[in-house]
């Protein structure tokens, strides 16, 4: 196993990395927020996420498509790629892209929506890592992708079906929440995108407890420390994410959605009234914003 690499320095000191690091993975639904948060984070100076790798859910993806198949599973134990030989690699493979492909950092984070599809799998490779579950009202998700025209690998987007985007929001985040509760509270926060947007100072207070990583009012004020937060230009929430948190996302899906959607909702997304929003409000109230959010919301404009 490696255990030290001399081009690994943090603070000019070369760094030990392992397994046991105190890895950050974060994830969701994509349109849900997952962007903010690791742009928050990223705006603490002892934290790097960076870009989204697109590689690390793939490696991941491929791992559990050759458990789905007996035959591939014979194969590659005839040819003495046991599990453990497997998981060894894969711990390897997503350990060192999270650390070279951005700066060193005390604290280092990933930040691929689809990832957190496997909480408990990476639960058991990174024994010390803990996970943020965006979440998100499944419509407003539903509308963004649409609109913006975010391509998801299995998603019907072309066609514009809220309904078939719908009932995949509410089989992945399905999956994602159930394994978040499974690994328990010490190890995976599930945090409300709209509550993050509201009430930014309690929710990352509570983010950074929950990291073990010392509070910095740095990660209120995101959109100031750009010049030090590693961008993709083709990740679609970009543009967004430059600016101070605003409002008009909460509720720009509002009377955008089909009428037949509308009325089938609890039956397309019961996963909508199990994180907490009532499926038959077509405008619901997420809350009060707190002064601090609606000065940043008048100065941005």
């Amino acid at each position: 196993m490696i255990s030290q690499v001399p081009d690994y320095v943090y603070q000019h000191k070369v760094v030990d990395y392992d397994k046991n690091m105190p890895l950050v993975f974060i994830g969701g639904m994509p349109r849900s927020g997952t962007t903010l948060m690791r742009a928050m984070l990223d705006a603490h100076p002892d934290v790097r996420c960076g870009q989204e790798t697109r590689i690390i859910p793939r490696i991941l993806g491929m791992r559990a498509n050759w458990l789905k198949s007996p035959k591939e599973r014979v194969r590659l134990d005839e040819a003495g790629v046991t599990n453990e030989v497997i998981n060894e690699a894969i711990t390897q493979f997503i350990l060192e892209v999270i650390v070279k492909h951005g700066k060193p950092a005390r604290f280092l984070c990933n930040k691929d929506p689809f990832t957190l599809k496997s909480i408990k799998y990476l639960k058991e490779l990174f024994p010390n890592a803990k996970f943020i579950l965006m979440l998100r009202d499944g419509r407003a998700t539903a509308h963004s992708i649409i609109s913006r025209k975010v391509t998801i690998s299995g998603f019907d987007i072309n066609s514009y079906s809220t309904r078939d985007v719908l009932t995949k929001w509410n089989r992945a985040i399905e999956t994602m929440f159930v394994q978040c509760n499974e690994v328990g509270s010490k190890n995976c926060l599930p945090v409300h995108y709209e509550q993050l947007v509201l009430h930014p100072a309690a929710e990352t207070r509570n983010i950074l407890k929950f990291l073990s990583v010392p509070w910095n009012e740095a990660v209120l004020n995101h959109e100031k420390h750009m010049t030090n937060i590693s961008l993709s230009n083709v990740e679609k929430s970009t543009d967004q994410v430059q600016r101070p948190l605003y409002l008009d996302a909460l509720t720009s899906w509002f009377g955008k959605l089909p009428d037949d959607v509308m009325r089938d909702m609890a039956t397309i997304a019961p996963m909508l009234r199990r994180l907490g929003y009532d499926p038959n409000d077509p405008t619901p109230e997420y809350g009060i914003p707190d002064p601090f959010v609606l000065n940043k919301s008048r100065t941005a404009r």
